[in-house]
């Protein structure tokens, strides 16, 4: 495991960032758009419909309507519309954690709104990322994102295995503490503070914002890794899909992506960064 592991990413590292620096984001789009299309597959697992060919019909939904909102001439107010309701889902979703699992045991959210929810994540997402991109240094500031989700989960994992005493969601996900995500946010303002600083060019009053935003962004992508594993829970399943060998499904490895990149979008536009 550990092997497959290791190789997929080794391929699929390099194949990002080569996207990422030398494509268009046109290209990046529709790189980011298929993959989109694939994660709405394995979200509709987590819905449990009831055929291959219902989960198909809701992945083509799902990229009919990526392919729509990118040649709209108002994405980008389109964007903003999104952007808005998923923040809110993502500031008031951790509610659920404490009742877990009873609450969703009694009342588990229906198939139109879980499906609803995962258009509205997938769609907000991969729009975001091609926001980011097409701006000014767009590049690093997406490569900045993509590596503040990794400093979030590489730092909660070395605390967690170095100081991990409570539990942060024992229901949800027993492996998690909360030293683990304080470890976490902690290299993500190392980060900021580095990486941020180059990527962003900020300083002064701007560099306090970017800290804050960032150290936001890095919790909310903790919530987004605790929410698939609720809802995988939930539908009793182990991993979202097995695309990537050693690693599980697309959604298992941008669980946290979901979070983390409309949020940084959303908190750019508010602050002017």
């Amino acid at each position: 495991m550990l092997i497959q592991r290791v190789v997929t990413a080794l391929v699929l590292l390099p194949a990002l960032l080569a996207l990422v620096w030398f494509a268009p984001t046109s290209a990046v789009f529709a790189v980011f758009a298929l993959a989109g299309a694939l994660i709405a597959w394995e979200w509709s697992g987590l819905m449990r419909l009831p055929s291959p060919a219902w989960r198909q019909g809701y992945a083509a939904v799902v990229g009919l309507i990526l392919v729509l909102a990118w040649f709209t001439p108002l994405r980008a107010q389109a964007l903003v519309w999104l952007l808005v309701p998923v923040a809110l889902w993502w500031l008031l979703v951790p509610l659920l954690f404490r009742g877990f699992p009873g609450n969703l045991q009694r009342r588990p959210i229906p198939t139109l709104p879980m499906g609803l929810l995962g258009m509205l994540l997938v769609v907000a997402t991969i729009l975001s990322l091609a926001w980011l991109h097409a701006l000014p240094g767009g590049p690093l500031k997406l490569m900045y994102v993509f590596f503040l989700v990794f400093a979030a989960d590489t730092g909660a994992f070395l605390a967690g295995r170095s100081f991990g005493r409570r539990k942060l969601a024992p229901a949800i996900s027993p492996g998690k503490t909360v030293e683990g995500a304080i470890g976490g946010i902690v290299l993500c303002a190392a980060w900021a503070l580095t990486g941020g600083v180059y990527a962003f060019g900020v300083a002064g009053t701007g560099l306090w914002w970017l800290l804050g935003l960032s150290l936001f962004v890095a919790a909310g992508s903790i919530v987004g890794d605790l929410v698939e594993s609720m809802f995988k829970r939930v539908s009793g399943i182990k991993d979202s899909g097995s695309l990537l060998p050693g690693h599980g499904g697309l959604l298992d490895r941008v669980d946290s992506i979901l979070a983390a990149a409309p949020l940084m979008v959303l908190g750019l536009i508010v602050t002017g960064l």
